[in-house]
């Protein structure tokens, strides 16, 4: 007997929540040779809205875990994405996966140890005790930002996804992502694993759609305190226009064609520098 098969409808990742976008529409996904792959959610102003929603009230748990906690949850996730590893590389090639996509999917597990292994050690290299001629002690400590929007390359569009996520939020921060619009679908599926990793929901929110039609949120939302994106020239002035009306700290990279996202110096502990503040404290010697 023959049967249809069952096909995926692929949804945003919000809140720890699958949903569809608030407006109902999608836009198609297609193989290279023009075949019809599913119907993506094209989400709106207001489904960046509902995430940063979903990200404040996440956002105070999660910094007040220890260190060494977000560190044994980011390698849980890792752990969980290794065996799954044939499906995201499916996810990026749309068809038979590559050795290039193989290995795209294989250093982004690595990028997330990577910044696993630096959650219980940056503060030891941020922060700084500091020589005062005074009777007194003077620490810098840091602390997070709060939440903070990422808009994740063209391509490679999980790589590029995760690199700007995992520096983010391995510090206690939250953030809200838009996906690659060229190729959102393996965002979709790091959703699903996302949804049962240790990682508590609203933490992590992936959204999918049109940069032109979210860039303007994500420059001018209050409640966004940072901005981590890979960007054209042109939006990278928009970005940078609209976040200086609400102060945000900017980490905007213009995209490149030639720019090697293996590269070590894609990964640093100077990455999750850009989205922590310092804190100054004074304390009396002997009190």
């Amino acid at each position: 007997m023959n049967r249809l098969p069952i096909n995926k409808t692929p949804k945003v990742y919000v809140g720890g929540a699958f949903i569809r976008s608030e407006s109902g529409r999608v836009f198609p996904l297609k193989t290279a040779d023009g075949r019809f792959v599913a119907h993506v959610p094209q989400c709106t102003r207001k489904d960046l809205r509902n995430a940063v929603e979903a990200a404040a009230k996440a956002g105070p748990g999660w910094a007040r875990r220890t260190p060494y906690n977000r560190a044994q949850i980011l390698y849980r996730l890792a752990e969980m994405i290794e065996p799954r590893a044939a499906e995201l590389a499916e996810a990026i090639a749309l068809g038979g996966a590559t050795d290039e996509v193989r290995r795209e999917v294989a250093a982004a597990i690595d990028r997330i140890v990577y910044y696993a292994g630096w959650a219980d050690k940056y503060e030891q290299v941020l922060g700084n005790v500091n020589p005062v001629a005074a009777p007194y002690f003077n620490f810098s400590v840091t602390e997070p930002m709060g939440i903070v929007g990422a808009i994740a390359p063209a391509a490679p569009s999980l790589l590029g996804l995760v690199s700007l996520i995992a520096p983010v939020i391995v510090s206690g921060n939250t953030v809200v992502a838009l996906a690659s619009e060229v190729s959102p679908y393996p965002a979709v599926v790091l959703g699903e694993m996302l949804a049962t990793s240790d990682l508590p929901g609203g933490v992590v929110n992936l959204l999918t759609g049109f940069r032109a039609e979210m860039l303007s949120t994500f420059s001018t939302h209050a409640h966004l305190r940072g901005l981590s994106a890979v960007v054209s020239p042109e939006e990278r002035k928009q970005l940078e226009l609209g976040a200086a009306e609400s102060v945000k700290r900017c980490h905007i990279q213009t995209e490149d064609a030639g720019f090697d996202w293996y590269s070590a110096s894609t990964e640093s502990v100077y990455a999750i520098r850009d989205f922590l503040e310092v804190k100054t404290v004074w304390h009396p010697i002997g009190a």
